[in-house]
């Protein structure tokens, strides 16, 4: 098995050159990298920096091949040195929360910013329980709708599913992060949709309440008998309006 290459490369180098691979040779991604990876997905920027998800680094061959079969066989997932599944976790705010404010305690925040984030976390905890059937969501709502009447506001989610949507804007952040920092570090991805979402959150041992996979990213090195299609993307006009 070769060694993935020391290569980095700008991140505007990284995503002009960017492809979703179908095919790996194999290729050992050491601890060293594949922290660096990692650290490359966590720094992504996400919703009040709640850092709503889960990645899961699956890198053992048994255990690859067990997601691999479960990602329906696909080429990809087959053939790549490491498999992560990107979950997206509303279940986690409130730890998320406590490390924040123990990390701002121990990096010497007043007194008054502590207790003005802890407030503000609270707060964020409340507006995001949908509770039993959606019960509180529904109470939420119309408390909003009252409260502002005859105003424009910016609702936030308060139903399970739309809470899932807002949870997985930030884990795809994090997911377009870790691709990119592969291509910079000589490595190649491909980001999958087709999975058995409920069998593979079972063999995670996460519940669907609070666990959803966004997609799973194949990492390692591109096969040497790959070659790159041509790549088509919508022309600026017809993608971008300049107002």
């Amino acid at each position: 098995m070769q060694h993935q290459h020391a290569t980095t490369t700008t991140p505007l180098d990284a995503i002009l050159s960017r492809r979703a691979i179908k095919s790996f040779d194999p290729v050992d991604i050491s601890p060293a990298r594949r922290e660096q990876l990692l650290d490359a997905a966590r720094l992504a920027p996400s919703s009040f920096n709640s850092q709503p998800y889960r990645l899961y680094w699956i890198e053992s061959p048994a255990q690859r091949a067990l997601v691999a079969q479960l990602c329906m066989g696909q080429n990809p997932a087959a053939t790549a040195s490491a498999l992560v599944v990107a979950v997206a976790d509303i279940g986690s705010l409130h730890t998320t929360s406590q490390l924040q404010l123990q990390w701002m305690r121990q990096s010497g925040f007043s007194e008054e910013k502590l207790r003005d984030y802890a407030r503000t976390a609270k707060i964020g905890r409340i507006i995001f329980m949908p509770g039993p059937l959606g019960i509180f969501a529904a109470i939420k709502w119309l408390l909003f709708r009252a409260l502002h009447p005859f105003k424009t506001i910016g609702m936030p989610p308060l139903f399970r599913r739309d809470i899932f949507k807002w949870a997985t804007k930030s884990t795809a952040l994090a997911c377009q992060n870790l691709m990119i920092a592969a291509e910079a570090l000589g490595l190649n991805t491909c980001p999958m949709e087709g999975f058995d979402g409920r069998r593979l959150l079972k063999f995670l041992g996460l519940s669907s309440r609070h666990h959803e996979i966004a997609m799973v990213i194949a990492v390692g090195k591109k096969s040497a008998a790959h070659k790159d299609q041509p790549q088509w993307r919508r022309p600026l006009e017809s993608t971008v309006t300049v107002l």
